[in-house]
């Protein structure tokens, strides 16, 4: 056994120390989900079986349901470095595969504006640890769709503004290109919102078990420690089922729902430190109907763990249960005045306002007797 655990992949392997960085911490608030040790016992169990390896994961569900925090969990388990991409609608094949970019001279660089230059400099200066994204996205404290822009915008630049001097050229891996070739686990969040066919076509051949990506300067093979983890909310109104290609290449699936109620106060009791296991019954109840109701009600905002662990956090803090109700979990389903009001019949028709007026009154017994 290793310090990763019993379900380490490559015990034989050598992380760099920035690897190692990479590779998750569970925090002691963790509580393992009966998903993480069935994904864990049936990649550990398959792993060295060729074509019955399972090395790509689909985890799709409900909002807050926990997905991120299973592919981290898996990455600590595995003892593998962590790293993600966040797809967007307008990707492109460079955002998959990664860009060829210019290398700039100094003299045409000192005519650039200060904030072009930061870029370049960013970039010039980076290791190669990094992807072409991840540094934009450092340099510039953007999100990883507007550095995708911003790459193109300054490719198209640059390659207006030559002064017809010969350009060099360089290139720079994607994080998925990163990933598979170094043998990282990867999280794929949302691919279902990718319109372009070309890029869902390159994202495809990527997780072939036995696949390579053809790079403009090599072809690349998979890393036998390399693994995918999709993860995906469940199909709401006006969104797009997964691809099916892309659905057929994995091996393992997990559906996704909120958890039980036990488990949900289970899990913000040790997040939070907030114990009154009675008022968080009811902050539980009052979330699965909201997110019950937003569901039959086609309203596109959901109630999840996240929205549960901010209120209950509030509320163990002295914040009023009834006003920060709206602020951390209704307002973050919609601010639409008949969208609210269907939520609010929902609560008023199942007793859950009475009952949340009940626990805010024992709450405040509870805050006197402790004063005295």
């Amino acid at each position: 056994m290793t310090e990763y655990g019993e379900y380490v992949l490559s015990p034989d392997r050598q992380l760099t120390d920035a690897e190692k960085k990479l590779v998750w911490k569970k925090p002691s608030t963790h509580k393992v989900s009966e998903e993480e040790r069935r994904i864990c016992s049936e990649i550990k169990r398959n792993w060295n079986r060729g074509e019955m390896k399972i090395a790509n994961i689909l985890l799709e569900g409900d909002a807050g349901s926990g997905k991120t925090q299973l592919a981290k969990a898996l990455s600590a388990h595995f003892g593998l470095p962590y790293t993600k991409v966040t797809c967007f609608s307008d990707m492109d094949k460079s955002d998959i595969i990664g860009a060829i970019l210019p290398v700039i001279s100094s003299e045409r660089l000192a005519k650039m504006e200060a904030a072009e230059q930061t870029v370049w400099k960013a970039i010039y200066e980076s290791d190669g640890f990094q992807s072409i994204t991840e540094i934009l996205m450092d340099a510039l404290g953007i999100s990883q769709e507007q550095a995708a822009l911003k790459m193109r915008q300054l490719l198209k630049r640059a390659a207006e503004n030559t002064d017809g001097e010969t350009v060099e050229y360089r290139f720079y891996p994607s994080e998925i290109v990163r990933a598979y070739q170094r043998g990282y686990l990867l999280e794929i969040q949302e691919p279902n919102v990718i319109r372009d066919a070309a890029v869902l076509m390159a994202l495809n051949s990527a997780l072939e078990l036995d696949g390579s990506i053809n790079l403009p300067t090599e072809i690349i093979h998979r890393h036998p420690d390399f693994i995918a983890v999709i993860t995906t909310n469940r199909s709401y109104a006006g969104t797009r089922p997964l691809n099916e290609a892309l659905r057929d290449r994995v091996q393992h699936t997990e559906k996704m729902d909120l958890p039980t109620k036990p488990i949900m106060i289970e899990r913000v009791m040790a997040k939070t430190g907030f114990q009154d296991e009675q008022v968080l019954g009811i902050l539980a109840d009052i979330i699965l109907m909201l997110d019950k109701t937003a569901r039959a009600n086609a309203i596109k905002g959901v109630a999840g763990m996240r929205s549960f662990f901010y209120w209950a956090d509030a509320i163990a803090a002295g914040a009023s249960a009834s006003e920060s109700l709206y602020h951390k979990v209704i307002y973050k389903i919609t601010t639409d005045s008949e969208e609210i009001k269907l939520l609010e019949e929902a609560l008023e028709n199942h007793g859950l306002f009475a009952s949340l007026k009940e626990a805010e009154i024992q709450l405040k017994k509870n805050e006197n007797l402790t004063m005295l």
